[in-house]
């Protein structure tokens, strides 16, 4: 857009063309204020970019400011060296766009002197009037996309979904503060001990003891195992423990068992009946009476589940919102990622990695726990001891570096029937970027769908 309708022959404002547009007033003032007080510049670092300043002139006075600043340690710029700046980058055509006179540029500086304090406040008027343009040009997309023969509602849809993320999430506010503002909170956090109001417990006590009180807000925590192993069985008893003993509200993503056998698995673990008894209806007095005591704690908890047959990070992240903002959720449980729809990408491992990298964002952006089930290689069972490393995750450069938790599972009885450990389940913490690791032995209950600390098995 040209500028030079902004003023007329005595260098008044036009007023046909604020009425049009009118964060027009809002631009003139920001791009004074910068050359009255040039530190406005950073001020207004990650709240606000100049690239949302539609009108061009205008734009590019921010620019020459900037420019210009580089050598300026303190105090105002003028509009001459402002102007100066910019005939100059016009004489070699790199401003595309005639500069402002000098004489409009004066005027600019003068009528934005008294209203520069409020800068940032003016800032926020461009910033929301880009964002609704964006919101347009997102419904015209939408509009032609669905209009088009090609039209395909999974890849058309996600790519909406995407857009629209990243039109309404919030820019960077973030800035730095000095230690002495901030080492107060430490201090409180030193002798405040944690509870279920920033901890996610897991269910297991020397577990919770590790990870100082469970699992924190923001953390992606991988739990990997071979086939066959438990990893689904432990994931719905971080479900079980969260929901039901704490209520916290916790979503368990099931790209794998259905939800009738997910609600098989929850019944059979909370009322320690058989779960192959219920799943052949062969459950006796005394264990429907046992269902119908632990009924009313399933009940009343908190626990969603989800056996979708297809699950990519834009239908996770809409789902995530619109269940912190109906029910508070704190805790995500995938199973598992290998069965995930991910993002296209030039192999498996890339794709693996901007997967997971979309999850440890997720959990960081929503301040929730996301669990992330994965599958092992082959790795272990070319072992001697068969025990599972780190390193054995598939693709696991990507999945190690972005987890702050790397929980593994291993039970010697699947590969020895007759080990003397038969019954008992490992769960090594391999990486936990918060404290130590540890291997933590547990019960595998097979028969009641849970593990459970060796103290209650």
């Amino acid at each position: 857009m040209n500028d030079t309708d902004l003023w007329g022959p005595d260098d008044s404002v036009g007023t046909d063309t604020q009425q049009d547009r009118p964060e027009l007033a809002a631009e003139r003032i920001v791009a004074a204020s910068v050359m009255a007080r040039p530190a406005l510049i950073d001020e207004l670092a990650g709240e606000f970019d100049p690239a949302d300043i539609l009108g061009d002139q205008l734009r590019w006075v921010w620019h020459a400011v900037d420019a210009i600043r580089e050598t300026l340690t303190k105090g105002e710029i003028r509009w001459q060296a402002v102007h100066r700046q910019m005939q100059a980058w016009r004489a070699t055509s790199y401003m595309p766009v005639p500069p402002l006179e000098l004489n409009q540029l004066a005027r600019l500086y003068d009528e934005a002197q008294p209203a520069y304090s409020g800068a940032s406040y003016y800032a926020q008027q461009i910033t929301e009037a880009a964002i609704a343009r964006r919101f347009l040009a997102l419904g015209q997309d939408i509009s032609v996309r669905g209009r088009s023969a090609a039209f395909d509602p999974g890849a058309d849809i996600a790519a909406i979904q995407d857009a629209l993320d990243d039109l309404v999430r919030n820019r960077d506010t973030s800035t730095p503060k000095r230690i002495s503002d901030i080492i107060g909170g430490a201090l409180e956090r030193s002798v405040t001990k944690p509870d279920k109001n920033d901890r996610v417990p897991t269910g297991f006590v020397d577990l919770d003891y590790l990870l100082q009180g469970g699992f924190k807000p923001g953390q992606l925590v991988v739990v990997a195992a071979r086939p066959a192993m438990g990893k689904s069985t432990f994931g719905l008893g971080l479900a079980r423990a969260a929901a039901i003993r704490h209520g916290i509200p916790t979503l368990f993503e099931s790209l794998e068992m259905g939800e009738a056998e997910l609600a098989d698995n929850v019944l059979a673990a909370e009322s320690r009946v058989a779960l192959h008894h219920i799943k052949t209806g062969a459950v006796d007095d005394a264990g429907v009476a046992r269902e119908a005591k632990a009924a009313s704690r399933i009940t009343d908890a908190p626990l969603y589940l989800n056996d979708s047959a297809e699950l990519s990070l834009p239908m996770l992240r809409g789902r995530i919102r619109h269940m912190i903002r109906n029910v508070g959720l704190r805790l995500v449980i995938i199973d598992y990622l290998q069965l995930m729809d991910a993002p296209k990408a030039e192999n498996r491992q890339a794709e693996v990695s901007k997967l997971t990298r979309g999850l440890k964002l997720m959990a960081k952006e929503f301040g929730i726990t996301l669990v992330l089930l994965a599958q092992l290689n082959r790795g272990p069972e070319q072992r001697t001891d068969k025990k599972p490393l780190v390193s054995d995750l598939r693709e696991s450069g990507a999945i190690e570096q972005d987890a702050d938790i790397v929980i593994l599972l291993h039970r010697e009885d699947v590969y020895d029937k007759e080990s003397p450990r038969a019954g008992e389940a490992d769960v090594i913490v391999g990486k936990h970027r918060a404290g130590p690791t540890s291997v933590i032995t547990t019960a595998f209950q097979g028969h009641y769908a849970q593990f459970v600390d060796m103290a209650v098995s």
